[in-house]
């Protein structure tokens, strides 16, 4: 039963949220930890009779590691790349790359094979609406005001800044983001992001949170403190590894999928309706300066946030 909602759940990742075409190929690219969704990716693109290729690597260390420059090339000569793995390739070269020559590519990070299910049966055309209508806001929007009654209390400026409705659906040349998605995004203008925010819901590299928050201090752009105990230390030392630039905040986004829910994996977690995240490190992605080899999200759960005068959340409860 299991392998037949799998299944279902790669068709609808190819033909609805890819609109592959008759006549395109099909390129997975996965590693030894996600080999079996990868495999099922690549039969259910060959069954659907599409040409496909499935590339197996060694799993990355951390988000945003480049993969080989053979993999890197492969990439920019298919018509579709889809990447289950267990590290994110959102944010590489190889991936730019391969969107700037009008590749759809959709990767999978640290994708389960529940939250594939669980993920894909989320109604598209409503996220895609939703997304949308949040990256007006953003658009339209200078300052971001983020509370929480656990102790967040932030403001980011994204004045000018494009924001990236993550719809789910990847139709046109070039388009591309997480599957399963649903989140609207933008990077804040580097410097400028000053106040505190709590992450109580789940932090990339990390998992669900559970009772120790971790309380991150920011101060022009960056963040210079960061306290709560075993969490709060491994991530110091996962950014301290790529020096001060890790540290600075990098994306604000607030989730869009109704179906998500908070599993400990950042892919689905930051989705999760109701919920903000703030990331750390590399933007260049979305139209930032900041290029490290890593990208951390952290989310908040039921925050009020406010785009300039406008209450556009209150406790976890969207009201547009």
């Amino acid at each position: 039963m299991s392998q037949q909602k799998l299944n279902k759940a790669c068709r609808i990742a190819i033909k609805d949220c890819m609109a592959a075409k008759k006549g395109e190929r099909v390129l997975v690219v996965t590693d030894q930890k996600k080999y079996e969704i990868g495999r099922a990716l690549h039969l259910t693109a060959m069954d659907l009779g599409y040409e496909s290729l499935l590339i197996e690597m060694k799993a990355g260390e951390i988000n945003g590691e480049e993969p080989a420059k053979e993999v890197a090339e492969l990439m920019q000569s298919y018509d579709v790349v889809l990447c289950p793995t267990e590290k994110s390739l959102t944010h590489t070269d190889a991936r730019r790359n391969a969107s700037a020559k009008g590749v759809r590519v959709a990767t999978f990070p640290g994708i389960t094979k529940d939250i594939m299910i669980r993920g894909l049966s989320a109604d598209y055309k409503k996220i895609q609406t939703l997304t949308l209508k949040l990256k007006k806001l953003f658009e339209k929007t200078k300052i971001i005001h983020i509370t929480s009654q656990i102790g967040t209390d932030i403001k980011l400026d994204i004045t000018g800044r494009k924001a990236i409705a993550s719809k789910g659906l990847f139709h046109r040349s070039g388009e591309g983001g997480n599957l399963p998605t649903g989140e609207t995004f933008a990077a804040p203008l580097e410097g400028t992001t000053n106040g505190v925010f709590v992450v109580d819901g789940s932090m990339a590299g990390i998992g669900v949170i559970g009772n120790t928050p971790i309380k991150i201090t920011v101060e022009n752009g960056y963040a210079t403190a960061i306290t709560g105990g075993a969490k709060a230390k491994k991530l110091r030392t996962m950014l301290e590894k790529y020096g001060k630039e890790a540290f600075s905040i990098a994306e604000i986004g607030i989730g869009a999928n109704d179906k998500a829910k908070l599993s400990g994996f950042i892919l689905e977690d930051e989705k999760v309706l109701g919920t903000a995240h703030i990331a750390l490190g590399n933007n260049i992605t979305m139209g930032g300066h900041v290029n490290v080899p890593i990208h951390l999200d952290g989310v908040i759960k039921k925050p009020t946030i406010f785009f300039d005068k406008k209450e556009i959340m209150r406790k976890g409860k969207l009201l547009i």
